[in-house]
């Protein structure tokens, strides 16, 4: 029987090899995909205040420093001994805790493949453990050796590249098989059981990201995965700390917001182009969100 010391030192011994591969792939501050699917690394050279970002169903790693996100004015900090996971697209505001030039904070974002997880549950290969009802769709969980194992062999594929087709999607199974043995396993099963709220609310979230644009009417969205209104707008609310509106608003404001920095579109432009009637309305909307009226905003992004 392994003892308790024992573990720590393999768990030990396996961050700073996911250290030393992320260290020699990322020499810049930056958010870097890898030629893994669903696979990047990110590496961040001084604390930082929360940042706007929409974070899909993923797992985040961190093998060196400390992050925290934020969901809906609750902070999840995270670090080598603590993962974060969500298991839906969650609007979301990021930091950096702990990192410096000379320590880095350095780690990976893993996507989720949903469709993969459903047919290891279906398969029986998990068999559930007890779980405790979930009504987030964010979470933290406890870094395993096993897992940490499962993410070395995929990191060491980036230095044999002919072997990633065959090999990554073997290892990408094992580590969704790892997750669903984790602390976080409810969480995943909620979204994932089509009978379930998440599932549905997850679908309802898939309907808005594709028209975010259109008017949107509670009831019809609620009809539309199958549940009452009331009750869809509960659960959308516990899962996402959002209401359905102030979700398709987020989606609407940073849509605007790429347009305007990648696209070099007017406030006005932008606003009309994402649903907004009003261009005052969206310039308060903005600047609630962004904390900077939408012209300074993009200005500052540019460094102008």
């Amino acid at each position: 029987m392994t003892s308790l010391q024992e573990t720590d030192t393999q768990r030990t011994a396996l961050v700073q090899t996911l250290t030393q591969i992320i260290a020699a792939r990322v020499a810049e501050p930056g958010d870097f995909p890898m030629p893994i699917a669903g696979l990047g690394f990110f590496r961040r050279e001084q604390p930082s205040a929360p940042v706007v970002c929409m974070v899909e169903p993923s797992i985040i790693l961190v093998a060196q420093g400390e992050k925290q996100l934020w969901v809906g004015g609750e902070g999840y900090p995270y670090d080598t001994s603590r993962f974060l996971v969500t298991s839906l697209n969650l609007p979301a505001n990021s930091e950096v805790l702990v990192a410096s030039p000379a320590l880095p904070c350095l780690g990976l974002t893993f996507k989720l493949d949903l469709r993969m997880l459903a047919e290891l549950v279906a398969q029986n290969e998990t068999p559930p453990a007890r779980e405790r009802a979930v009504s987030k769709g964010v979470g933290i969980g406890t870094v395993t050796v096993e897992m940490l194992k499962s993410f070395e062999r995929l990191l060491a594929l980036l230095d044999e590249p002919e072997a990633i087709p065959v090999l990554a999607p073997l290892i990408q199974r094992e580590i969704h098989f790892r997750l669903l043995q984790s602390d976080q396993a409810g969480r995943l099963r909620q979204i994932i059981a089509v009978d379930g709220q998440g599932y549905r609310i997850a679908k309802a979230i898939d309907w808005l990201k594709v028209n975010y644009t259109s008017p949107v009417r509670i009831e019809e969205l609620a009809a539309r995965v199958q549940m009452s209104a009331p009750t869809f707008h509960h659960h959308f609310r516990q899962l996402t700390a959002m209401s359905p509106l102030q979700y398709q608003k987020w989606l609407r404001l940073n849509e605007a917001r790429r347009l305007m920095l990648v696209e070099h579109q007017d406030a006005s432009t932008a606003a009309f182009k994402v649903g907004y009637e009003s261009p005052s309305q969206f310039s308060r909307e903005y600047s609630r969100l962004f904390g900077a009226a939408p012209k300074r905003d993009i200005e500052a992004l540019r460094g102008v």
